[in-house]
């Protein structure tokens, strides 16, 4: 059951970071206008399962006023309300508390912040703390988001024996991760990834909207375009059976995916989420309108 839409306010974004599954930086295109977040929310609300909406990006602060007004608007349809940001504005804790004061008179319920090496190397005194210790202050519910770089760790994975190798770190081999952050981590055969072991494409729980239209069951992976067919009704209609990348996945995984559409590739990579990404890279041509957009797979 479908019970979370999360904006991707904008794909622009002041850092560049190598994780990044969505290619965002300071010269990414696509941001929501004041109306499309009308449009969308009041979609949402015919859904009728929706509890939550999250603005996120990019970096949502870089639009400040659009993203309050979504706020408001999202609060007073009863929705909760989450932000994930992070944090650049706060030269200080006095100055990120100015940022979060209207926020928390909205009455968001979850604040997220981005505190890790790809955002903040190794500084003590960085704008994450300090808006991570201005939220409390003001009694906002708030947690950090810790991403570390791919480490190879000995230990059990539901995909492998035990005592294999994993990957740990917590980041996603998808977008500009995969550019920046596969090479020299243990890879296994393609044969192994018969499942999508991160997001249920059979029954979705929450999806990602961008400015475009595309409605991301995984980031790049759309279930169909909210401008040219309304998002609850694409969302009633939604059969990943039928859907020509979603329906091998849930079958059998990226491997299916490349075996059904007789995709060229390597013989091994670093987990079923590498191969997947880059067999949907290879079919952007054939499904673009699944497929989208083109900037979270590098190519615009």
């Amino acid at each position: 059951m479908l019970t979370g839409i999360h904006f991707l306010l904008t794909y622009m974004c002041n850092l560049e970071c190598d994780h990044c599954f969505i290619y965002s930086g300071p010269n990414a295109k696509g941001t929501f206008t004041l109306s499309q977040i009308r449009k969308a929310l009041d979609e949402a609300i015919k859904i009728r399962t929706i509890k939550w909406i999250y603005f996120e990006g990019g970096e949502p602060f870089l639009f400040y006023p659009l993203m309050l007004e979504g706020i408001k608007i999202a609060r007073n349809m009863g929705f909760k309300v989450g932000v994930v940001t992070n944090a650049y504005y706060a030269i200080s804790e006095e100055d990120a508390g100015l940022w979060l004061r209207p926020l928390c008179k909205l009455g968001i319920s979850n604040l997220s912040i981005s505190d890790d090496l790809f955002h903040y190397e190794e500084e003590e005194d960085n704008p994450a703390k300090r808006t991570l210790s201005a939220a409390k202050r003001l009694g906002m519910p708030v947690g950090s988001i810790c991403i570390e770089k791919p480490a190879v760790e000995i230990g059990i994975d539901k995909e492998q024996d035990k005592g294999a190798p994993v990957i740990g770190g917590g980041a996603m081999f998808r977008g500009r991760a995969v550019e920046k952050l596969v090479e020299d981590l243990p890879q296994r055969w393609w044969e192994e990834f018969i499942e999508c072991p991160y997001e249920d494409l059979k029954k979705p729980e929450r999806v990602h909207l961008d400015s475009y239209g595309n409605i991301h069951l995984c980031q790049g992976l759309s279930m169909g375009n909210m401008w040219k067919n309304p998002l609850s009704i694409l969302v009633r209609n939604y059969d990943a059976d039928s859907h020509p990348i979603c329906g091998p996945l849930v079958r059998g995984g990226p491997a299916l995916l490349a075996k059904e559409y007789d995709v060229k590739h390597e013989d091994k990579y670093v987990d079923a989420c590498h191969f997947c990404y880059l067999i949907r890279w290879s079919l952007i041509d054939r499904f673009p309108q699944y497929l989208a957009p083109r900037q979270v797979y590098g190519l615009e």
